[in-house]
């Protein structure tokens, strides 16, 4: 049995059952793909597959136990490859990252800056997704660390790294009477069309959950994955937008004004997750010392802003902005 034939099945289950697909990703010919298949039945002395006509359609329940092994395998036959390049190859290599819009826009453009400064010889990828879809590709090995609030400390089969904690702010024109309301509660913004993050993204969840608790149901009339639209349709006065606190750039948003809603909401937990059996590059470590390094002091100026003074003083762009 040989490493390329277990390859070549866990790749043609990612791809489906579809062998030109799987070819192209292991970037061999069909017939190639084919043979390592046939091989490997063949050695085992058993179908690993369910076929309609010649074509491959699924697994046998044989197949399923195989694919589970194999995956391993080659789990840890990457494992054992990033154990010899760490001797001898320990600033060079591939860091792919897994991230959410708001991860992937707001927070890891100065962590990238102070790792590509320290590794200039490692090529970085970011694979943006849904938190369900980021947890997946950390578990299929298809990224190395990834970042993201929600889902990730739900899965067993990850090893998650807490931090940094965030809140939620208001966004909205400058003239809007919520800016200036006193006291600021979860009532008041129910009076008004909102604009937010769609469930499963950003902490929707545990905001919806603050809502129900309350017996309230917030006019959402708008809700999307990515920050920037947010922004876009506050800015369209179709409503007042809840993002992330850590979402608002004072000088690209200067035209909106922001009040902190610390207050109102529970904090999040935003973290690093990898595969519990992964073994870790040291410039994968260095990468989370960096992030971790700098996301405290997004902590810090979050827990300040929601402090009551910061609630009773919403901040409005001055003359002086932008």
């Amino acid at each position: 049995m040989e490493l390329r034939q277990l390859r070549s099945l866990v790749t043609l289950v990612e791809a489906h059952f579809n062998v030109s697909r799987t070819a192209e990703r292991l970037h061999l010919v069909q017939s190639a793909v084919t043979q390592h298949l046939k091989h490997l039945e063949a050695e085992l002395g058993t179908c690993l597959f369910v076929r309609h006509g010649k074509r491959l359609v699924g697994l046998t329940e044989v197949g399923e136990q195989v694919l589970r092994h194999a995956c391993e395998a080659l789990r840890q036959t990457g494992n054992i490859i990033a154990v010899g390049r760490d001797q001898v190859e320990e600033d060079q290599g591939v860091l792919r990252l897994g991230a959410t819009h708001t991860q992937a826009r707001y927070v890891l453009p100065p962590v990238i800056r102070r790792f590509v400064a320290a590794y200039p010889a490692v090529e970085l990828q970011i694979h943006q997704g849904t938190p369900g879809q980021l947890v997946d590709m950390a578990l299929r090995d298809l990224v190395d660390l990834a970042i993201c609030t929600e889902a990730l400390g739900d899965e067993i089969g990850l090893e998650t790294i807490p931090c940094y904690r965030w809140n939620r702010c208001l966004i909205a024109p400058a003239a809007h009477p919520l800016l200036e309301k006193q006291p600021l509660t979860l009532d008041a913004l129910c009076g008004f069309p909102i604009v937010t993050y769609v469930f499963g993204f950003t902490g929707r969840g545990n905001m919806s959950e603050t809502f129900a608790k309350a017996g309230l149901r917030p006019n959402v009339v708008l809700s999307a994955a990515d920050t920037d639209v947010i922004k876009t349709y506050v800015r369209e006065g179709l409503g007042v937008g809840i993002i992330a606190a850590l979402a608002y750039q004072h000088e690209e948003d200067a035209d909106l004004s922001v009040r902190d809603l610390g207050e109102l909401f529970p904090w999040e937990m935003t973290k690093i997750a990898y595969p519990r059996d992964k073994y870790l590059r040291k410039y994968h470590r260095r990468f989370v010392d960096i992030f971790k390094a700098r996301t405290a002091n997004l902590e810090a100026g979050a827990q300040d802003a929601a402090r009551p003074r910061a609630l009773a003083s919403p901040r409005r762009p001055s003359a002086g902005v932008g």
